[in-house]
């Protein structure tokens, strides 16, 4: 379903403010991410994964050089294409709550996203409804996000993220800051997922928890695949 061929990201840098140099944050990375899998990509802080996300994603600041091949369902992920799929076939559950608008209740965030993929009014709410009652969010459709556990806000943004039935879902450290049933929660959620017969991206430093449901796992670091099993 996607599949990452040498990948290369550098960002510039200004040791001196007339000198722009380069730093190489990911450097010849290759992955493959099947259909109906978790695959998981672990790495300590600084490693290059979220980079890795956004570089999928086309989110990466305009200034980046990238170099390799990106490839979604047979189809190179271009910046025209990562905008045409994004919300849609790509979705990214990100690390911050903040991610949540702070002055919307949980059934409008949901809502609103349906419509950003493409639905009508009605058929939003709708799905939006079908979504917080998957995520067993229905008693907090109408919480604001001061009002809500880490894991039911994660769960928020996994609603969010599925309301276009995304084919490939990045989750970039959905279990930090959750404690240990918030967190197995979340975990089943993106597992779930998977079982639909989509592919998950599980971003995280945590190789204890990735092994929980992960099918795959790549570690990284200072942005190179070094491992990849089974």
């Amino acid at each position: 379903m996607l599949t990452i061929d040498r990948l290369t990201l550098q960002l510039p840098y200004y040791p001196r403010w007339w000198r722009r140099e380069w730093t190489t944050c990911i450097e010849s990375l290759s992955l493959h991410l099947q259909p109906g899998e978790v695959h998981a990509v672990v790495g300590a802080s600084g490693a290059g994964k979220s980079l890795l996300a956004y570089a999928i994603m086309g989110l990466l600041p305009q200034a980046a050089r990238v170099s390799g091949e990106l490839r979604f369902q047979g189809e190179d992920l271009t910046p025209a294409r990562q905008r045409q799929l994004r919300g849609h076939q790509l979705a990214l559950i990100p690390q911050s709550l903040n991610a949540l608008d702070p002055l919307a209740r949980s059934q409008h965030q949901v809502r609103w996203a349906a419509q950003r993929a493409g639905f009508g009014r009605s058929a939003a709410h709708q799905r939006a409804d079908e979504l917080l009652s998957r995520y067993q969010l229905s008693h907090a459709s109408t919480h604001y996000p001061h009002e809500l556990s880490g894991g039911m806000a994660r769960r928020v943004l996994i609603a969010m993220a599925q309301v276009g039935n995304a084919r490939l879902v990045i989750a970039d450290e959905p279990s930090v800051g959750l404690d240990p049933n918030q967190r197995d929660r979340v975990l089943a959620a993106l597992k779930a997922i998977a079982l639909e017969g989509k592919a998950v991206m599980l971003i995280t430093h945590d190789l204890r928890h990735a092994l929980t449901i992960a099918d795959r796992v790549s570690v990284i670091r200072q942005g190179q695949a070094l491992e990849t099993a089974p």
